[in-house]
Parts: C-alpha cells; sequence; structure tokens
C-alpha cells in the first residue's frame, strides 16, 4: 500500500509545528456561500502553521474537470495556494464528488493528490487514510456506479464533453444521489464491519481516518485481539469541524457557524 510523502520535507529548514489537521466533505457549492466563507477562515486561521492539512475527498460538491472554474472556485483555490505557500503541505484525497480533480487543480493549489487509500506517517504512527465510500461495501448499486465512473475510459469520455454538458450531468448525478439516499435504508450506506476490519488488517496499522459518511465519531475496537481505533469525520453542510492530532492525541473539534 502506498506511504504518503513525509510532512515535514516540504517545510523550510527549522522546526516544524506538530499540528496535523484533518477534514472532509466540506462540499463546497455555490448555494452554500456561508459554508465556503467558514473554509476559507479555517485555512486562514486553524490550518495556518500546521505541520499538514489532509483534505480527505468531496473538498466539493461536485467537480467535473479542472477547466471548471465556474462560481467562487478561483477563491478557493487562491486560498489553498496561500497555504502550501506558506509552508503548510496539504494532501488531498478524491471523493465520490469531486474524484475529477486532476494535475491542473495540483499546479494550481500546490496541493499532493494522493491515492485512496494511502497510509501517512505521522510522527512515526503510521495511520491509513481514506475517503470512506469504499468501505461501504453493503451499498451494491453505488460500488457498481463507483467502479464505472473510476475507470480511465469512463474518465476520458466524461473530460471530452463540453464543459455546460459536464455540468448539467453532474447536476442530475447528485438529483439521483439524493433520491437514492432518500430510499436506501441508512444502515446500508454506513461502513460494512468486514470491510472495516479487511482495510486494518491489509494496512498493518491501528488508526484509520475517513469521512464520506457523515457520521463524525472516535469508535475504538479489538481486531484479533489488538486495539484498533477508527475515526470519522463529520460533513461541513451545516457545520465545519475537523481533527486535530498534536503530541500524539487526536481530537474532533467543530467550528462555531
Amino acid at each position: 500500500m502506498t506511504t504518503a510523502p513525509d510532512p515535514a520535507m516540504s517545510r523550510a529548514p527549522g522546526p516544524a509545528p506538530a499540528r496535523h489537521l484533518f477534514v472532509s466533505d466540506v462540499h463546497l457549492d455555490d448555494g452554500a456561500p456561508e459554508a465556503q466563507r467558514q473554509f476559507l477562515d479555517f485555512l486562514r486561521t486553524e490550518a495556518a502553521g500546521a505541520r499538514a492539512l489532509y483534505i480527505l475527498g468531496d473538498l466539493f460538491e461536485a467537480w467535473v474537470g479542472d477547466d471548471d472554474g465556474s462560481g467562487d472556485r478561483a477563491s478557493v483555490l487562491a486560498a489553498l495556494r496561500d497555504l502550501t505557500g506558506s509552508g503548510v503541505a496539504c494532501f488531498l484525497l478524491h471523493g465520490n464528488r469531486d474524484f475529477l480533480i486532476g494535475d491542473d487543480f495540483c499546479r494550481r493549489t500546490g496541493c499532493q493528490l494522493l491515492p485512496d487509500p494511502v497510509i501517512a506517517e505521522l510522527d512515526g504512527e503510521r495511520v491509513l487514510l481514506t475517503h470512506g465510500d469504499a468501505l461501504c461495501t453493503d451499498d451494491h448499486a453505488y460500488q457498481e456506479l463507483r467502479t464505472t465512473v473510476r475507470t480511465p475510459i469512463w474518465q476520458r469520455r466524461f473530460l471530452s464533453l463540453p464543459l455546460p454538458d459536464r455540468q448539467l450531468l453532474a447536476s442530475e448525478a447528485r438529483a439521483g444521489s439524493r433520491a437514492h439516499t432518500t430510499r436506501t435504508i441508512p444502515q446500508i450506506m454506513d461502513v460494512n464491519a468486514a470491510a472495516v476490519a479487511a482495510a486494518f488488517a491489509a494496512a498493518r496499522v491501528s488508526r484509520m481516518i475517513h469521512g464520506h459518511t457523515h457520521r463524525p465519531a472516535v469508535h475504538d475496537a479489538l481486531l484479533e485481539g489488538r486495539p484498533v481505533q477508527r475515526i470519522v469525520l463529520g460533513a461541513w453542510y451545516e457545520q465545519g469541524s475537523y481533527l486535530i492530532r498534536e503530541a500524539g492525541r487526536y481530537e474532533l473539534r467543530t467550528l462555531p457557524r
């Protein structure tokens, strides 16, 4: 399994702050300006001076290609560039809404795109990072769709369409997703216990951090007799939140809206 770059290597020589921050499911969208203002403020305050910020997918409600500069996206990209330019490493995973983020986005922001899942080395601790949708294996309809849209041939065909067509298709897809969520049993859209156990075993780690389910919590368990911990990040639809790792301790925090 791939290991993420050491964020300490991206900073100038000298002592680096020991704070690592994690967010997921920010779902930035022109229709939710308050969430965008809160995220921009988060980048200027909490994230400033951190060793690294990890965005574990779904930064945007929809991303139909790096040529989509509509709405207020430019201010988000500029704020990320300011953050990385100040020496804070910013790592990004694809989510189920923004899996078409590509190389041009990374060039414009200074963010580094990581594979999903990936192991991060945090001051010597190996931690598994993932968006979390691949763990929801009971949602068979979604998993089938996910397999299709993650193929290079599907993505090449989609990105070859004119931008207005892609935006229209994305809008229709979001409507379909809302309908699917409404008629699907909530437990089916949560993670599958066997998939979680398999991920822990494959990565050989004791801690996992993910988003996607919008159910922030810290889950402690025993796996084959050893303690493991799964930390779930919250969504930003109504209130921003993040996870901070400092001095080896993890804490979920909320932001006032």
